[in-house]
């Protein structure tokens, strides 16, 4: 058998919160409650648990692969949701997305701050790209 990523745990301080808002931005479904989990499954089958916890939560990174359609879709409700947007993990490029690896990409935050990233193709996927392609700006984003 091979290997294959199946879930993983989203500590947040609101798990309905946090579970509807990526299934909402990204278009997805949120599952049914299991024990202290709340789960949104992507596409390949890879499940996130959200869990409520009352402690520090330290940031997490979480990205997600989308085809050009997904991604304007995606693109237009952060827009019209008011979600600050921005190019980069770092900020330096707010209301803009990235042309990174021939693709597209744009960085957001969850309502419990963890770093959300939307691309259209998978880093490394066009060496002649520079990784920090250029940006645009999106009309309408905060």
């Amino acid at each position: 058998m091979s290997v294959e990523f199946n879930h993983t745990i989203v500590l947040t301080r609101d798990r309905e919160r946090s579970a509807r808002f990526l299934a909402e931005i990204l278009g997805l479904e949120v599952g049914e409650p299991a024990g202290m989990f709340l789960p949104v499954t992507t596409a390949n089958g890879v499940t996130l648990d959200f869990a409520t916890v009352d402690i520090d939560i330290p940031v997490q990174h979480y990205a997600f692969l989308v085809s050009e359609d997904e991604f304007d879709a995606v693109l237009g409700r952060l827009v019209a949701g008011g979600v600050p947007l921005q190019a980069d993990p770092h900020g330096r490029h707010p209301r803009r997305i990235n042309r990174n690896d021939g693709g597209r990409g744009v960085y957001f935050p969850d309502p419990s701050g963890h770093g959300l990233e939307v691309i259209t193709r998978p880093y490394g996927s066009e060496p002649e790209s520079p990784l920090n392609g250029v940006t645009e700006v999106v009309a309408g984003a905060v």
